[in-house]
């Protein structure tokens, strides 16, 4: 059965002057302040959609990855990504970069490097981006 997923966002003004927030229906976490300043110049306090696109990407292809892994007979004992979405205003989104290390018994580093590529071609997310350019870094721990 399928699941859908919501997120909303309010947002008043112009995209330079103006700015939002962004809450998720599943979270009591409040809400998330987004503007088009963080995101076209960065920020440590105030999230964008390349943000949240990171996110979704890191915690889909950690599940593609424990998945493979696990179908290989080498269950991970943790895995660790980070996804780095890059944004260039007046182009657009045009990258992300997966970067894992992951602790793997009984795995070489080039059995680890060819499963995690089948995993970033595997993942949900990955194929939603692809027409963008996805790179993966794997090391194990």
């Amino acid at each position: 059965m399928p699941v859908t997923s919501e997120a909303a966002t309010t947002w008043t003004g112009s995209l330079t002057e103006g700015s939002g927030t962004v809450r998720f229906s599943s979270s009591n976490l409040g809400t998330f302040p987004i503007d088009w300043k963080s995101r076209s110049e960065g920020s440590e306090t105030t999230t964008t959609p390349e943000e949240l696109i990171a996110a979704a990407h890191a915690s889909c292809f950690c599940m593609a990855l424990s998945h493979a892994l696990s179908e290989n007979g080498t269950p991970p004992e943790r895995v660790d990504t980070t996804a780095s979405v890059t944004f260039k205003p007046g182009t657009g989104i045009t990258g992300s970069h997966l970067n894992v290390n992951a602790k793997v018994p009984g795995l070489t580093a080039e059995q680890f490097q060819e499963i995690a590529e089948g995993a970033k071609t595997g993942c949900p997310v990955s194929q939603a981006l692809s027409g963008i350019e996805i790179t993966l870094e794997a090391t194990l721990a």
